[in-house]
């Protein structure tokens, strides 16, 4: 039996034969030259991103049948779309990777390999190494040990996830042909952060499964094949609302300007009409960003066609909607704000009981549910053998309908166990339908509901309000109104738990901040990881 080739390893995908042992053949030669290219290259980039040329980075992930996918889409790229594209793959960690040798025969565009803090370039390719995971951090491309632990390698979802926090709008995802689940998440949150997000069709991969798992999720744009997918990256590189980074917001002069300022406040008009909520004291920047990204998906280049295309279409008024509403959650999100509930906040929560009384939670823009459920499963670890003898009801509420639906019913996919560990698995979960459901005591427990928290009577007498990372898309004047409400809830020795972005800064003589670790001054640090404040009593 001849001894197994160091091909690139992509699930059970790998190149033929033939075309490993040419790339082979080239020898370290290619090796050298590829560095040698890619030194040369970097120092272009630094050239470039300092002119701000940069339109996009675009994270592409594939892993079974990714070969011919990654393929497929270079060879239909055009040179000049002022975007850089991040090849993530499944790779064996135990042989080198000759995947951007191979690659570069499919593109006139330079390909290298990843080094660490590598700076992206405009029209450049790059491609992760193996045994690694990627990130990318302030522009540049940074090499990390590859995750080990009790949940399936995911080195897609890891990368995206870092894309979308470091380019917010300016991040692209595109999940190709793989087996299983991973690129979801992490195109949910490019999504969420205002970004452009692909998945192959699956009938053209090789392997469906993950760019099934992405659209069955609701986070995909488009759905195409590779070739149509460069299509339309082309189509996005030339639209007016696409930018580099010194252009991409609305400066003050432009906002101004009567047909800008004109169209928006039709668009908010619109929106108030037809879905009943008020969005003009939301986050200018956040709305803009939101309504970009709108017109880009429906080809329409200013905000007075795209006031008019609403007014034709109410479906996408809905669509506008929820991306507005969209927010970025997991279960266990903060795994560590966790351990405090219940080493420092359930306690008390209990000592300050009346022994009839219930625990009373408020969970505030709970999205699809998974904050609610993680902090009934903290609360039931934290009762122990005492769960039946202390009452909890958590009230959890959010704007968006759709989400309240499906928190209700307690359906998550599979790649959940990702933030869930096996014993929380198996204690508070079931399998169904391809996934992971709710037990029906810990769905007992919560209480979901449809709420304006600014328009809306809010609840009473809490012990413990989470009201995380929806204060930041909001405008100080509205924040001002929330915060007193939220001290209303509260009984006086509740806790309100913010989001570590988030302070009461605007109405802080209502709150005080308490310590997370009893004994210990606080640090500025430990003052935003873990938020926590008591009403202040008179």
């Amino acid at each position: 039996m001849s001894k197994k080739q160091s091909a690139p390893q992509m699930g059970t995908d790998a190149p033929g034969d033939e075309a490993v042992e040419r790339a082979k053949a080239m020898g370290r030669k290619n090796r050298r030259q590829a560095r040698v290219d890619s030194g040369a290259q970097a120092g272009r980039a630094e050239g470039q991103q300092g002119g701000n040329d940069l339109i996009a980075v675009v994270g592409v992930g594939a892993s079974a049948g990714g070969f011919e996918a990654f393929k497929q889409l270079l060879e239909r790229l055009p040179v000049d779309t002022g975007m850089a594209f991040v090849l993530v793959t499944h790779l064996d960690p135990k042989h080198e990777s000759i995947l951007p040798e191979l690659l570069a025969k499919a593109t006139p565009l330079p390909v290298s390999e990843v080094e660490d803090g590598t700076p992206v370039a405009p029209d450049h390719v790059y491609v992760i190494p193996h045994n690694t995971s990627l990130a990318i951090e302030g522009g540049a491309l940074r090499l990390r040990p590859r995750e080990e632990g009790r949940a399936q390698h995911h080195p897609i979802d890891a990368f995206l996830r870092t894309l979308a926090k470091d380019l917010s709008t300016r991040a692209i995802g595109v999940i190709l042909s793989g087996v299983a689940t991973d690129g979801t998440l992490g195109l949910g949150m490019v999504k969420a952060e205002g970004g452009i997000t692909f998945a192959q069709e699956p009938k053209s991969a090789k392997y469906d499964s993950m760019p099934r798992s992405a659209i069955a999720a609701g986070c995909v744009d488009f759905v195409l094949t590779p070739e149509e997918i460069a299509r339309e990256l082309a189509r996005i590189s030339r639209h007016p609302y696409v930018a580099p980074a010194s252009t991409a917001e609305l400066g003050a002069e432009e906002a101004a300007q009567p047909a800008v300022k004109n169209g928006f406040n039709k668009i908010l008009a619109l929106l108030r009409r037809v879905t009943g909520v008020d969005f003009s004291l939301y986050k200018v920047n956040t709305l803009r960003r939101r309504v970009r990204r709108r017109m880009i998906l429906n080809k329409l280049d200013g905000l007075e066609e795209y006031a008019k295309y609403l007014r034709d279409n109410p479906a996408e008024v809905e669509k506008l909607y929820q991306d507005i509403l969209i927010n970025v959650t997991s279960f266990f999100r903060d795994p560590e704000t966790f351990e405090v509930l219940k080493e420092r906040i359930f306690p008390k929560i209990v000592e300050h009981r009346a022994p009839d009384e219930p625990a009373r939670i408020w969970v505030v823009g709970c999205s699809t549910g998974e904050e609610a459920y993680s902090i009934a499963m903290s609360f039931t670890e934290f009762a122990g053998e005492r769960a039946e003898h202390i009452p909890v009801q958590i009230f959890a509420t959010d704007l968006n309908e759709q989400d309240i639906e499906k928190a209700r019913t307690g359906l998550y996919s599979k790649n959940i166990a990702q933030n869930v560990s096996p014993e929380r698995l198996r204690r508070f979960f079931t399998e169904a339908e391809g996934g992971y459901r709710i037990g029906k005591p810990l769905r007992d427990m919560c209480v979901f509901a449809r709420q304006n928290v600014i328009a809306d009577p809010p609840f009473s007498r809490m012990d413990l309000i989470s009201c995380r990372n929806l204060l930041i898309y909001l405008d100080p004047v509205l924040q001002k109104h929330i915060l007193p409400l939220l001290h209303y809830a509260l009984k006086s020795t509740g806790v309100l738990w913010l989001g570590s972005s988030e302070t009461t800064g605007v109405v802080s003589e209502l709150f005080e901040p308490e310590d997370p670790i009893t004994g210990e001054p606080v640090t500025a640090r430990a003052f935003l990881e873990v938020t926590r404040f008591s009403p202040v009593t008179n």
